[in-house]
């Protein structure tokens, strides 16, 4: 049997979530507001930081600003079995999206480090900086820099609402852009990455199996559509004589809805998450727009067609409307296949510890999803309340995630006795 000498602790895990909810912008009264590379992030990190430390772990933080937190093998010479997620936020957030994934690397190395649990790799708990793609668009910047995926080139141009580019905001917390190609992780020293998750869908509670161990992750198109239109009086222009760049929006985020919702897009997702209309008077049309685009799916080829059918659409309706349209490509990432291997080892270990699970796809994209480009990575989900997420109702029991951890705990386990035997598998 794979399984450790103790369990997780349901009331330890609740009470790691709560000290982390805490940590969240001054006002915010909805949720936890804790945005990528932001003094607060960090201060989630030293949190994490320093729990690792008193189980024993050599704790370090990389050019990216992930925190690595690194339990020693038995044997010299081995790589890293690796688990862990991150601890930004959306704005207005729940207290588990990502923070699930650390606190469950936190609870896995207690109980590796109380029980003497010993393993021939070295065990890395990892807290990924910048997951979320709120603030700059682009998600998961920390794993996509340990990917290679994001260079020091790249993070000039990403900019939040502000205007700060991700470099800028980089060097503000203390980090030099111009050396995150020193954080990209090699196969020679890491073997393989887990990833526990709260599912942020409704599968899993609907169905009531408590795990789900993931076999595919959605990629993720993100663009940003700007109508410009004419601003002018709201009394004085007759409405046949407008170039109203607002109501040419509502009709392309209905557009969007519809491309998404038709029988050829079987499994996209395509939203509007935000858009900003100026100057944002009531007594003025609205002379310019900009539309936030995500699009989701599990087919490569049809996400990306998708935004190219959204983009010529969009601009044949402003055409129409008198007003113009421009695009740019925020952020782009295809869809991951995880690694059957893998994905076997984690579903034998639910076997094993009689934990009912189904194989199941991500809808969302995370941090696994990036280091799948470089070691093979799995994923762990544990149910959410009503399937919400994103959202100061997202909720998942600290019973669901011990549950969860037990299985992740023994998972890697299973894979240190694996890898020994078998390492071309890594």
């Amino acid at each position: 049997m794979n399984v450790p000498v103790s369990r997780a602790d349901a009331a330890r895990v609740a009470a790691w979530l709560e000290d982390f909810a805490r940590l969240s912008e001054p006002g915010s009264s909805e949720g936890v507001t804790r945005l990528a590379y932001t003094a607060l992030e960090r201060k989630a990190h030293d949190v994490f930081a320093g729990a690792m430390r008193e189980f024993g772990c050599t704790v370090w933080t990389d050019q990216a600003g992930n925190t690595i937190a690194e339990r020693q093998g038995r044997e010299a010479g081995l790589p890293a079995l690796a688990t862990g997620s991150h601890l930004d936020t959306v704005p207005h957030a729940g207290r588990f999206d990502g923070i699930a994934g650390v606190v469950a690397a936190m609870e896995t190395a207690r109980i590796y480090s109380e029980n003497g649990i010993r393993h021939a790799h070295p065990m890395r708990f990892v807290a990924f900086a910048a997951e979320e793609g709120a603030r700059f668009g682009q998600a998961c910047t920390g794993s996509r820099i340990v990917s290679g995926l994001t260079r020091p080139d790249d993070l000039y141009g990403k900019r939040d609402a502000d205007g700060v580019s991700l470099a800028e905001a980089m060097r503000s917390i203390g980090l030099d852009p111009s050396a995150v190609a020193e954080a990209r992780w090699s196969p020679d020293e890491w073997a393989a990455f887990v990833e526990l998750h709260v599912e942020q869908g409704a599968v899993l509670e609907s169905s009531g199996v408590p795990v789900g161990v993931v076999d595919l992750i959605s990629g993720s198109t993100r663009m940003l559509l700007k109508v410009t239109g004419r601003a002018s009086h709201t009394g004085g222009t007759p409405m046949h004589l407008r170039a109203d760049a607002l109501a040419a929006a509502a009709e392309i985020v209905l557009l969007i809805e519809s491309i998404a919702g038709d029988f050829r897009h079987r499994g996209t997702r395509a939203t509007v998450g935000r858009l900003d209309a100026a100057p944002g008077s009531i007594t003025t049309i609205p002379g310019q727009v900009r539309l936030y685009v995500d699009i989701r799916d599990v087919d490569s080829d049809r996400q990306r067609a998708t935004a190219g059918e959204i983009i010529a659409r969009a601009e044949t309706l402003c055409a129409r409307r008198g007003v113009r349209l421009s695009s740019r490509l925020l952020a782009d990432t295809s869809p991951a296949v995880l690694p059957a291997w893998l994905r076997e080892v984690v579903a034998g270990t639910c076997a094993e510890l009689d934990v009912p699970h189904r194989i199941m796809p991500s809808g969302a994209s995370h941090d696994a999803q990036m280091i799948n480009n470089v070691i093979p990575s799995g994923m762990i989900f544990v149910p959410s309340r009503d399937g919400i997420s994103h959202s100061p109702e997202e909720w998942s029991s600290a019973d669901d995630l011990a549950t969860g951890i037990d299985v992740l705990a023994a998972s890697l386990l299973a894979l240190d006795r694996l890898l020994l035997d078998s390492p071309e598998l890594a």
